[in-house]
């Protein structure tokens, strides 16, 4: 009975011990997305959140994450899929670590998306609204500020308007 007991708690322990380590996931993260290894970088990120979900280093392992999404470096996703990864995990940030300090990036990030990439642009406007909301004095308070009253217009038509004589 000793043994079987003793057999038990040692599995517990090798199991237990064959996670990677905290550090290792971010450190092979890196090495991952050098080496262009997307999915794996991908992996290790979304693993360290899942174990380490209170770490103060989980919002940066997230903004990476969506960073992935957005510049659109797994091949396997579409365009729009990647996108709508990065809007999601980018808002995720906000809403989990609001008081984190890549939380007001992360909201105007995903309001940018939704606006530019997205052309979505109810969300876009809601999003835009909410971070000048919380962060009305952040130093992208007044780009959030500057892309509402641009929402839906061309670059072209954004020119046309900063060169218009005011009346």
């Amino acid at each position: 009975m000793k043994s079987v007991i003793y057999l038990v708690v040692l599995s517990f322990i090798l199991i237990g011990c064959s996670k990677k380590p905290d550090q290792d996931y971010l450190k092979s993260a890196e090495e991952n997305l050098k080496n262009n290894k997307i999915q794996e970088a991908i992996s290790d990120l979304e693993n360290y959140v899942k174990e380490n979900p209170e770490n103060e280093k989980s919002p940066e392992a997230l903004t990476k994450l969506a960073s992935i999404y957005q510049n659109k470096m797994l091949k396997t996703l579409s365009d729009i899929e990647s996108l709508e990864n990065a809007v999601n995990i980018y808002r995720q940030v906000y809403d989990d670590y609001p008081n984190s300090k890549q939380a007001p990036t992360s909201l105007f990030m995903s309001s940018f998306i939704l606006a530019n990439e997205l052309q979505k642009y109810d969300l876009a406007k809601a999003s835009y609204n909410l971070f000048l909301q919380k962060y009305p004095n952040h130093e992208l308070a007044s780009s959030a500020r500057e892309e509402l009253k641009n929402l839906g217009l061309s670059p072209e038509e954004i020119l046309e308007k900063k060169s218009a004589p005011n009346t």
